[in-house]
């Protein structure tokens, strides 16, 4: 996960990601509960660049539907989220937003 997350980094699609593990899933799949221990990485993102890190995602998790999610951000520090945006690239999703 970590190799996954660099490479988000590295293109600016993130900023910075934090990867938790373990993480215990119980969730039901194919008919079946499951019980597995995943790791949850939390991206710091814009929202105009969800859809390449989803599209990232399905090509590279060995999950068929891998959980990408995002959660608007209703405040926080102006200088952290500015530097979001600063270390994002604003032209990979073809928008700029603020």
């Amino acid at each position: 996960m970590a190799e996954f997350t660099r490479s988000l980094v590295d293109r600016r699609l993130a900023a910075c990601g934090h990867i938790l593990t373990p993480i215990r899933a119980i969730y039901r799949w194919s008919g079946k509960v499951e019980d597995e221990q995943e790791v949850r990485v939390a991206l710091h993102t814009r929202l105009t660049l969800v859809d390449r890190i989803v599209d990232e995602a399905n090509q590279r998790h060995s999950y068929k539907v891998p959980c990408v999610i995002a959660t608007p951000i209703v405040g926080g520090n102006p200088a952290y989220l500015r530097w979001v945006l600063d270390e994002t690239d604003a032209d990979a999703a073809g928008v700029v937003d603020s």
